[in-house]
């Protein structure tokens, strides 16, 4: 997925809240350095504007406002879903 960090909450189509342990995680997401290697929902790459992204996201420093809880790992095979039932919020 190609994502857009926005610097504020209103701009964005999803908030974020990044946690310290894996296992608090609604899902592990791996940030991938190019586009084309963007080919799941839990791989992630960094896009510098917003209309080249599918999705703008804001992180929050708070868990009480995200949608989702995030934790970045480093390989692609550690990233998926440890909460399914909101894998909607990233279609």
């Amino acid at each position: 997925m190609k994502v857009f960090f926005v610097p504020n909450s209103y701009q964005a189509d999803i908030k974020v809240f990044e946690t310290s342990s894996d296992y608090q995680a609604d899902v592990k997401i791996c940030m991938v350095d190019h586009d084309y290697q963007a080919t799941k929902d839990v791989l992630w790459a960094k896009m510098d504007y917003d209309y080249q992204a599918d999705m703008k996201v804001f992180l929050t420093q708070h868990e009480y406002e995200a949608d989702l809880k995030v934790f970045f790992v480093d390989n692609e095979y550690q990233a998926g879903w440890n909460n399914s039932s909101k894998q909607h919020l990233l279609k």
